[in-house]
């Protein structure tokens, strides 16, 4: 039997070893198309360019192509739907991905069927002032962005003008590129005034970090897990995300139905997603964060971990128009990738080898470290970093309960050597 091919914006090998674990995994075969660095790490991100190289790798692919997909997120989050429209393939429209990805036209979409999300404005960036119906605390970022890049948490009007000075020198990066897709796509009046290179105010939100894990599969929205979203204490850095969620299952539904809702209003269709949240369990109260058009990748583990497959699995079945199979049972009752981090900048002389690494996994049951800092660079060069911390690594850990799955956690980070000169550059 001849396989399905499948082409994969951004694929790596860690994605790949994962995408070969899904079920029925035999009947796929899978083509990288340009890697993540090509799309995402020079000083400016040629979308145009990049349609064209893979629009012309596709057109010459010796055999018939089944579908397109993507992990990542601006700009494959937005190439997806671009390629699968030029060549007749399932997938999302650009418009109700762009309705995702632009945090204003996002809100705009919300207030129509929900009322949980906070009070939101644009901010003039060539003349500043913060509108009266956010005010303090909030978030000032841009209409586009990726990584939580030039998102400030401001308290009061110094840290607002700051916040302003950042975004002025560094929105255009991904702004820019950002509105060359928006100038192919129908947007309303509203949108197009604002443009790409915006920035938006957003009351700041208090409460546990949690997100919704789901696709939609022909008009049907489904909602397949619910994560939470750790930060370390004092900033919004994420320390771990876990799953399953350990929220009550009342709080945990009506995250699904919010997920649903919004979903449905946006127009997104034959794609994965996830949304962001902010949530008490104490009032029951919940706030849309954002709303993400796209495969999360990062938490592949967490559910094999515990369902038994990757949730690569409901992408790669959506992306073909095939119904996603249940839930399975997996090795372990809940599982985290945890964000090992540094607040303070300084050059990594020294960090964990591929040897010391090794012999941690072993030593650990249901552990995966991967580095994210080479010895010898400067922790504020990093291209992904937030605005807030520099990531070390990444470990995954499958746990029979929280106490297990922080313990572990521990032993791990106990175990892995990182030394710092210290200071800025």
């Amino acid at each position: 039997m001849s396989r399905l091919n499948v082409v994969v914006l951004g694929l790596d090998e860690t994605n790949l070893e994962l995408l070969r674990r899904v079920p029925d995994a035999d009947r796929y075969e899978f083509h990288g198309l340009m890697s993540i660095t090509d799309m995402q790490s020079g000083e400016d991100i040629p979308v145009a360019e990049l349609l064209e190289t893979a629009e012309k790798r596709i057109e010459a692919f010796d055999g018939h192509v089944h579908a397109i997909v993507g992990f990542w997120d601006f700009p494959v989050s937005t190439i997806v739907p671009v390629l699968c429209a030029r060549f007749g393939l399932r997938g999302a429209s650009l418009e109700s991905v762009l309705r995702c990805e632009h945090k204003y036209w996002s809100r705009l979409v919300q207030r129509e069927v929900i009322d949980e999300y906070p009070p939101f404005a644009l901010v003039d960036l060539d003349e500043p002032r913060l509108p009266a119906e956010v005010g303090y605390p909030c978030w000032l970022k841009p209409v586009k962005s990726f990584s939580s890049k030039l998102a400030f948490e401001v308290t009061d009007e110094r840290e607002f003008e700051t916040a302003v000075a950042e975004l002025r020198d560094g929105i255009a990066r991904v702004g820019e590129p950002f509105e060359y897709l928006l100038a192919q796509a129908d947007v309303p009046p509203e949108i197009a005034e604002a443009g790409g290179q915006a920035a938006l105010a957003e009351r700041a939100l208090s409460g546990n970090r949690a997100a919704t894990e789901g696709y939609v599969l022909n008009g049907e929205v489904v909602v397949y897990g619910v994560l939470d979203s750790i930060v370390y204490p004092g900033v919004s850095s994420f320390l771990r995300h876990q799953y399953p969620s350990q929220l009550p299952k009342r709080m945990r539904e009506r995250l699904a139905e919010v997920s649903r809702r919004v979903i449905e209003r946006v127009g997104l269709d034959n794609a994965t997603f996830s949304i962001e949240f902010f949530c008490d369990p104490d009032t029951g109260e919940i706030n849309v964060l954002e709303i993400n058009p796209r495969h999360s990748q990062a938490h592949a583990e967490l559910f094999e971990h515990v369902d038994g497959y990757p949730n690569h699995h409901y992408m790669v079945k959506v992306a073909l128009g095939e119904k996603p199979g249940p839930a399975g049972a997996g090795r372990y009752r809940i599982s985290a990738r945890w964000y090992l981090r540094r607040f303070d900048d300084g050059v990594l002389t020294r960090g964990p080898s591929e040897d010391e690494i090794a012999a941690v996994e072993e030593a650990i049951d249901g552990v995966r470290v991967y580095r994210k800092a080479p010895d010898g660079d400067r922790l504020s060069e990093q291209v992904f970093a937030d605005s807030y911390s520099y990531e070390l690594a990444e470990i995954v850990v499958g746990a029979d309960d929280p106490a297990q799955l922080a313990d572990k956690y521990d032993r791990c980070v106990a175990a892995l050597r990182f030394e710092f000169e210290e200071g800025e550059a």
